[in-house]
């Protein structure tokens, strides 16, 4: 029988609507709700705002992939509370987070030294608080340091922050103008290795630190354990003798039903941990604040290598 061309429309367009309105239903049914829903084997992962953050980020998200998962990335939220709020809202599931920004900021313990017992610490605190669950901690330490170029080290016979205090008078220390301040900064160090006077301190932007430092504007940077230009520039981390500094591990901070839902991100985020030492993570940040690299570039690239995904 012969069907006008006008027929088939009205005849097709119903068909066309009823199909549409059923994938509408389908997708909605299968979302999972919400980003930070944990249903339907879909994870949100977060991050704080500055280049360790991106690249750990993106590590976890691409692992998780890699175990199956569908993931939302939202990276660059800001800052400590912004991540933690986001995290207890839902909006994400999980985030690196360090392990003495979770002791001193989050849960506002006093500083401890010993790495085991503060994880514990931690991993206490927030699971009582919050229901949120701390994985394995990575051996890297993105600690507060002091640095100082290895040529001036050798030269002045300091390798601690005990050394740095006693020759204090002949040293000028570079770093962020809050450092002067801070109860974890140079009070604090005072406070532990006695109430030295430094012949200066140059308040800087944080990006301008090292090349003062190379460029011999101060004998000493105020640094992080895990900063890229400590092995570009081949530097000297002052130890710290008095163990003054808590340290700062890293570790996916996980909802418990993100968990529940999909207990493989236990497994390949723990499978990633032990990679991020101290020396992976300076020279990966490096490539991205010297090397003009982008972050998902780097994470890619070192869990290719590693045979990761």
């Amino acid at each position: 029988m012969h069907v006008s061309k006008s027929l088939r429309r009205l005849l097709i367009l119903p068909l066309v609507a009823l199909f549409s309105a059923f994938v509408v239903v389908s997708c909605a049914g299968g979302s999972g709700g919400p980003s930070g829903s944990t249903s339907g084997g879909t994870v949100t992962v977060g991050s704080k705002d500055f280049t360790e953050a991106f690249i750990i980020g993106e590590m976890y998200a691409l692992v998780l992939e890699k175990a199956g998962l569908t993931v939302n990335r939202k990276l660059n939220l800001g800052g400590t509370p912004v991540a933690q709020a986001a995290l207890m809202s839902g909006e994400i599931d999980l985030y690196p987070e360090y392990t003495g920004t979770g002791l001193l900021t989050v849960l506002k313990l006093p500083a401890r030294s010993d790495r085991q017992a503060v994880f514990e610490a931690v991993s206490k605190g927030y699971k009582e608080q919050f229901d949120l669950v701390w994985l394995e901690p990575s051996p890297m330490n993105n600690t507060q340091a002091l640095a100082m170029t290895r040529a001036k080290s050798e030269q002045l016979g300091i390798r601690t922050i005990s050394e740095m205090a006693a020759r204090a008078s002949e040293l000028t220390i570079i770093g962020p103008p809050e450092f002067e301040q801070r109860e974890d900064g140079l009070p604090g160090i005072k406070k532990a290795y006695g109430d030295f006077q430094l012949k200066g301190y140059k308040a800087v932007d944080p990006g301008l630190r090292y090349k003062g430092l190379v460029d011999g504007e101060a004998d000493v940077a105020v640094a992080f354990g895990t900063d890229g230009e400590i092995a570009a520039f081949d530097l000297v981390l002052l130890e710290d003798d008095k163990n003054l500094f808590p340290p700062y591990q890293v570790a996916p901070v996980v909802r418990q039903k993100a968990l529940d839902a999909n207990p493989q991100i236990a497994d390949a985020l723990n499978a990633l941990a032990p990679k991020l030492t101290d020396d992976v993570m300076q020279t990966l940040n490096f490539e991205v604040s010297g090397n003009q690299k982008e972050p998902a570039d780097v994470a890619r690239e070192f869990l290719t290598s590693e045979g990761l995904i």
